[in-house]
């Protein structure tokens, strides 16, 4: 990964974010497992706020290497942790994958490897995951007499039914590329050298696209999804209105009506 004209982004030595060619990284460096402790969790937090706000980002790529995408939260810290220990940092645990579920762009997790507890919330905190032929999936919180806790039950339920994610998060078991790819749980397997550049290649469309309509349709179809039909479909009609104030809505049709469709340059404005 290199930067390109739009700078290098930001390093957090757990974290560091890369942007090149209108695709911001966000990457995991906290070897050999890219556990997620209280350190990595905040620097996530702050990477996916400044992708999100960043003009030059079209998508975001979450990425852990080539060994590993994250094994989890770091146990041995979680060990010493109180009740009122948890009862305080729980709010910040599920606020990292929900800062990252926020970021008004699309996203990709580029899974290799393990995507274990944490892990696999943080990829299921993506609008997509790409995982490695060799990726293990799950959610193994409950071999340690515990339940996944940063978003786990809920996203998981949402994209792969009740039922199986009752039966993976009941079991502790490791979900296998394979499978995962055939319940939904991720969205495309590739070889492993090949998870970077399939998951950039499936940002790739959004670069230079129509970029607050696309905010608005990742946030009409995911505060839909928590909410009843006519909720739903009120949210979609005030952010469809909110874009007829969009200069790339004017870009869009008036190039629609000169040029037939899928001509337009937008300007993400």
């Amino acid at each position: 990964m290199s930067d390109g004209s739009t700078g290098a982004g930001t390093s957090a030595g757990v974290v560091s974010l890369e942007v090149e060619g209108g695709i911001a990284t966000i990457r995991l460096n906290r070897p050999p497992m890219n556990a997620l402790n209280a350190e990595v969790q905040a620097a996530l937090s702050a990477a996916a706020i400044e992708a999100g706000q960043r003009r030059d980002v079209s998508g975001v790529v979450l990425y852990g290497g080539e060994k590993v995408f994250a094994a989890g939260a770091d146990i041995k810290e979680m060990e010493q942790m109180s009740y009122t220990d948890m009862a305080d940092h729980s709010g910040a645990l599920q606020d990292f994958t929900r800062t990252l579920a926020r970021i008004p762009k699309p996203t990709v997790a580029a899974i290799t490897g393990y995507a274990l507890g944490g892990g696999c919330e943080v990829a299921l905190a993506c609008d997509f995951r790409v995982a490695a032929k060799n990726a293990k999936l799950g959610q193994p919180e409950i071999l340690l007499g515990i339940i996944p806790g940063a978003g786990g039950t809920q996203r998981l339920a949402r994209l792969v039914g009740p039922a199986k994610a009752k039966e993976i998060v009941f079991s502790g078991r490791f979900v296998s590329a394979d499978e995962a790819l055939a319940i939904g749980l991720v969205d495309e397997v590739v070889e492993a050298e090949d998870v970077y550049a399939a998951a950039k290649a499936r940002l790739a469309p959004y670069v230079g696209g129509p970029a607050y309509a696309i905010r608005a349709a990742k946030e009409a179809i995911d505060r839909g999804l928590e909410t009843d039909l006519e909720t739903g479909l009120e949210i979609e009609r005030m952010l469809f209105s909110g874009l007829f104030a969009t200069k790339d809505r004017e870009i869009g049709m008036k190039s629609f009506v000169e040029n037939g469709p899928g001509k337009a340059k937008f300007e993400g404005a």
